[in-house]
């Protein structure tokens, strides 16, 4: 099988990237407006319950699949399913992930490698910017 073809989630992707920031900070940044929007959209609002729906000022929508604080989020994105999940890292830091599944080809999972990358960088520049890097 190819990478990152699966047999029950279709092609998928995942970037993950250990940030200096604590996790209670990276959770506070990725869940509230300024994270969102970075990472799902502008305009996209989530509550914490499955199966609210959202949708962002681009018009895609979808609904929470999962919310569990301080842990993850996972929420349907057009006909695909992406998550963002935190761990706890030594030192303080966090490892932020992003995945995203059930594209439909190698070449949507290539844009989509590309996509969250430039993603992550937005994101660890904006923690950089609020608290610092802190070591």
């Amino acid at each position: 099988m190819p990478t990152g073809l699966t047999r029950d989630a279709g092609w998928q992707i995942g970037v993950s990237r250990t940030l200096p920031q604590p996790l209670p900070a990276v959770w506070e940044f990725i869940s509230g407006t300024e994270g969102l929007a970075l990472w799902l959209g502008p305009g996209a609002e989530l509550a914490p319950e499955a199966g609210s729906p959202y949708e962002t000022d681009a018009g895609v929508g979808g609904e929470v699949r999962g919310y569990r604080p301080g842990d993850r989020i996972r929420v349907t994105y057009g006909p695909t399913t992406v998550q963002v999940a935190l761990t706890a890292a030594a030192g303080d830091r966090t490892v932020l992930r992003f995945h995203q599944e059930r594209m439909a080809s190698a070449e949507e999972r290539e844009r989509q490698r590309a996509h969250w990358q430039r993603v992550m960088e937005r994101v660890a520049a904006a923690l950089d910017e609020r608290y610092g890097a802190l070591r």
